[in-house]
This record gives C-alpha cells, structure tokens and sequence, in this order.
C-alpha cells in the first residue's frame, strides 16, 4: 500500500510496542512524546504529569506483565515498582532503536486527513504540519481524572484533591483522610494514608469490587490464568470466585460492598495490603456519599464523618483532543474499531492501548502493535468494510452481556485478546496472498 512514515503519538508502553513492531516492518517510524522521557506513566516525573505514586507497583505479575520480545530480569521480583517498569521501558527502547526516533516536547495539536496522507501539528501555537501515511494513536488514558458528576450536594471546607496528584503520604500526617473509589489506586493510596493519618483512614464506594491478592497459594494469583482461557469466561469466572472464596473470602467479610457483577465482569481490585488494613480498623469502609456538610462528609447509611482531606480515586476520561470529533466521535470510550485497533473510516489510524484489559497492558499492546505493523507494511489485509462493521456489531452485544454498558466497546478478556490477535494476523496474511483488496480509506474533511 506504500504507506512508510508512520507517526506514533506516545512513548509509553503502547507507543514504544507499536513503534518496535513498525521498525521491524522497515517502515519509517516518528514518535511524537509530550514529555521528556519514555515510558508514559511509569516515567519518573517532577511535573505531576503521570499518576505514578511512591509504592506504586505493578499489580499483574512478572512474568504475565514482561514484553515477549524482553522479558523482565528474572532476579526482579513477582511485582516490581513503577521505577524498574519505568526503567524497563527505557532500556526497551534503547534496546530496539526507538529511542532515537522519539521527538520529545512534541504533544500532538491537530491531526488531519489530506489527499496525500495524514497532516499531524504539534503544539498548539500553529507550527507547520508534518505528512505522515499513517497515524498511530498510543497516547493512553490516564491524563485527565474524572471527578464526580454531578458533583454531590453540599459544600466541603477541607482539601479536596484526584488520585493523579498524589505521589507520597506525608501530605496526610495528623489528618482525617476519605477516599472515595474502590480501585486499584484507592487501595493504595487509602494504606499508605493509614499510616500517618490522625485515625482510621474512611475508604468510600457506592459499588463493590473483588479484592484479589497478589498471592494465592504461594504463587501470583493471575500465574493460572493462561490455563483456564481455554474455558468460556463463566465457568472460569465460577472456578476462579471459588478459589478466591476459600482464600481470603468475600469483600464483605471486611466490611466493604458487595460486588455488583463476578470477578470477570468487573475489573478486580489487586490488593494483599487493603484487607490487612481493614481487618486492624487502620481503615474503614464506608458506604456511598449522600452529601458534604462543611468539615463532614454524610454518608447513604446516615452516618456521618469529621473529614479534613477527600480524595477522589474516580478515574479517569478518555481524550485524544488533537483528533476532533470526526475521527475521536462524541465519546471516545465508544470508538468503535476493528480488533480494537483500526478505525472504521479509514485503516491508516489505528489505535494501540485504547482498551480495558482483564490482565496486563504490555502483551495486548505488544499483539496490537504487531497487527498495526503488519497492515501497514502491506503482509496483511483487511476484510471488507462490511465485515469489518458485522464483527465490531458482533464484539459489541457481546462485551455488553459480559460487562454491561461501561466502557464495553473497550474490554478485553486478556488471555482470549492476546491469542486472537496472532490467529488474526495470519488470517490476514493468507487474505493478502489470496490477493484480497487493502482497502484504502474513503478520504474524509479536514478535522478541527
């Protein structure tokens, strides 16, 4: 198809995956990173542009976590913290010849279809645009936190902050901490509070979650995982509640709320320490927010609280602001995509890391970038536009009877994703030998 200038927006995880995957295919790679070093998240930062936190570590193990094509050192332990990740990420970069292709300080501006290919700006300050054949959109999704809406009733005279500020503990010695969320973030960041807080640390949800340690048995609890992906996900989400059941029990033994949907229909929360804290009274749950009244914060059960920090662990929104509507749609957590990958407008933008996985990041964006690659190096073809529609239709319905209307266009059973992707490539070559048609994209306006 002759597409070789390939722009890739984001050097953390997903965009190094894609660009390491696109210089395999000797195509010519740009990566266009905002900050000033790789590794997005997990990149040492002073700026407060990234989430990483202090006893941020990984919560996938080890050996599920590591990209096939470099695996993690095997004297590194199960979970390692945010800075070996950060540092992997780095020397993978290094290791591979990406680092060079990296322009930092370039955040993307605008990105437009032309005639000729796709016009991509940096900065907001109207700088000359750049032509690429293909855009690689990698830019993640844990820049810009979602608070509460609507906001709740009242109004609160302590500090409020997001999750994303958070990098250590000293901030909450001597007060009255709530956090509100029941993620993987809360978790962490409700234990560490408990330590220099003036009491027990509230820890607020107004929807359950299944709390799984990082160890069951002795062994990572999601070591098991790639065994059981040959069984349909209810029957493993029985087996694995099982076991989950008989370990530590269910989250309401501690006190917090009943999950709302099974393990593998809501995304778990990876804690050892959060259950160890609650079974001291170091922290203690509490039911969903009614109103904030001042230095109190009131709770749905009629309780009430003397606070003087919230913390809103709550999450965060999907933006890709340099696309525009045209191409991003109203909402793009509901971009619809083939293979959770290509746009279905026009294949030569694609998408690495915009999914929810039930496992680890680094394997699906490493498959996906692989795919990517593959398409845009001409070895692999597309089906029809109305294949392409039927599957992403099929994929929907699918992933909304599993986990229902939040985020479903972008959740991936992980052990299933990470097999299908491969199957799927080879059923494109055998498509592109066949002599199938790449289908190039119909040529859309500009986009603001």
């Amino acid at each position: 198809m002759g597409a070789t200038r390939v722009a890739v927006i984001g050097a953390g995880a997903a965009g190094l995956a894609a660009a390491k995957a696109l210089l395999d295919e000797g195509l010519d790679v740009t990566v266009l990173e905002r900050g000033e070093r790789v590794g997005g998240l997990w990149a040492p930062d002073d700026e407060g542009a990234t989430p990483a936190y202090g006893s941020l570590h990984l919560n996938t193990s080890k050996g599920r976590t590591e990209f096939a094509d470099f695996p993690m050192p095997a004297r590194w332990p199960d979970f390692p913290s945010a800075a070996l990740v950060g540092g992997y990420l780095a020397a993978y970069a290094d290791a591979f010849g990406i680092t060079e292709r990296v322009r930092f300080g370039a955040e993307a501006g605008a990105v437009r279809r032309c005639d000729t290919g796709w016009e991509v700006t940096t900065g907001h300050g109207g700088e000359a645009a750049e032509l690429y054949d293909a855009v690689v959109v990698a830019n993640g999704h844990n820049r810009e936190p979602k608070w509460p809406a609507p906001a709740y009733p009242g109004a609160f005279d302590g500090v409020q902050m997001h999750a994303h500020d958070y990098r250590s503990p000293e901030m909450f010695a001597g007060q009255r901490v709530l956090v509100v969320g029941m993620g993987n973030s809360a978790m962490d960041i409700a234990v560490d509070a408990s330590y220099v807080s003036s009491g027990p640390v509230l820890l607020s949800a107004r929807h359950g979650t299944h709390i799984v340690p990082k160890y069951l048995f002795g062994r990572p609890a999601d070591a098991t995982g790639g065994a059981l992906a040959v069984l349909p996900w209810r029957i493993r989400q029985t087996v694995a509640q099982s076991v989950l059941r008989l370990a530590v029990g269910t989250p309401e033994r501690y006190g917090l709320p009943r999950p709302a949907g099974g393990l593998f229909q809501n995304h778990p929360t990876v804690s050892d320490t959060i259950l160890h804290r609650l079974t001291h009274g170091e922290v203690v749950a509490r039911t969903g927010i009614e109103r904030l009244d001042g230095g109190r914060v009131v709770f749905t059960d009629g309780s009430a609280e003397d606070v003087d920090v919230i913390v809103w662990a709550t999450g965060y929104h999907v933006t890709m602001p340099f696309l525009g509507r045209d191409w991003a749609g109203d909402d793009p957590e509901e971009l619809p995509l083939y293979q959770r990958v290509f746009h279905l407008d026009d294949p030569t933008l694609s998408f690495v890391g915009l999914m929810q996985s039930t496992g680890a990041a680094l394997p699906v964006v490493e498959v996906q970038g692989r795919l990517v690659a593959a398409y845009l190096s001409g070895r692999y073809a597309l089906p029809s536009p109305a294949e392409q529609r039927t599957a992403v239709a099929r994929a929907r319905v699918a992933a909304v009877g599993r986990w229902g209307a939040r985020r479903p266009v972008m959740r991936i059973d992980f052990d299933r994703y990470v097999t299908a992707l491969p199957r799927e490539i080879r059923a494109g070559v055998r498509r592109a030998a066949r002599g199938a048609t790449v289908h190039t994209p119909t040529t859309k306006a500009d986009v603001s």
